[in-house]
């Protein structure tokens, strides 16, 4: 593992707007026809996320929850009342040995090759980094959007170092879980492929329904069922 240099805490991407970012991939893999519809509306975090990144920053230090609550709605003022109880629980799984405190946080990532941008949640003094997840872990592995974040991250990593970066740790919040993974060359794979369709999509070309694509909970079903076979910027 690359050991990760402090001066990158302050990078500044003066054409930061010219990558395209690791969450849009994300988004992309998990449905391209989706992302299209939504490419122009901003993503908003959640309530659950918010709550645990604020706690992110106090893995490997005691955790105090009026402390922690005080600082989410300072975030977040409109945080719902209900959701202390949700950070309680939260405490409850991650109040136990084992994690390492960070020695930065929120570090921005570039690759000016690939033109990808992204963030790392924590990074530790020993240059391991982790991103913080608002979800239940599996029951073993990783889930396939974590993992192309992780690989996103190793490429923006290795040519800011230039040095390899083998995985990154997934911090799984409510259930207290950090899970390391190691980049595989079908992570790779999947994101350079996830990283062209991306950018057809923003060519104007009509993306297509991935085998898996999650329709059965998906606002748009009926919309994209009406598309047929015609091209997605003629319909709107």
């Amino acid at each position: 593992m690359a050991v990760f240099p402090r001066f990158f805490r302050g990078i500044i991407l003066a054409d930061q707007e010219r990558h395209v970012t690791i969450s849009d991939l994300v988004r992309v893999h998990a449905c391209p026809v989706r992302f299209y519809y939504e490419k122009n509306e901003p993503v908003t975090e959640s309530d659950r996320y918010a709550i645990c990144k604020q706690l992110s920053y106090h893995l490997g230090h005691p955790l105090e929850a009026d402390a922690i609550w005080d600082e989410v709605l300072a975030v977040r003022p409109k945080t719902d009342p209900a959701l202390r109880e949700f950070l309680d629980t939260c405490i409850a799984s991650c109040n136990k040995p084992g994690w390492t405190p960070a020695a930065q946080t929120d570090v921005t990532v570039v690759s000016k090759k690939h033109g990808i941008a992204g963030m790392i949640d924590r990074v530790a003094e020993d240059g391991t980094f982790s991103i913080v997840r608002a979800a239940g872990a599996m029951p073993f592995g990783t889930y396939a959007a974590d993992r192309l974040r992780i690989a996103g991250i190793a490429f923006c990593l290795e040519e800011m170092t230039g040095k390899e970066v083998e995985g990154g740790h997934v911090e799984y919040i409510p259930d207290g879980i950090s899970r390391y993974h190691a980049v595989q060359p079908r992570d790779r794979r999947q994101l350079l492929a996830t990283l062209h369709r991306l950018r057809a999509i923003h060519r104007g070309e009509a993306p297509s329904h991935p085998l898996n694509a999650p329709c059965n909970r998906c606002t748009y079903k009926v919309r994209c069922e009406e598309s047929g076979g015609h091209r997605l910027s003629e319909l709107l």
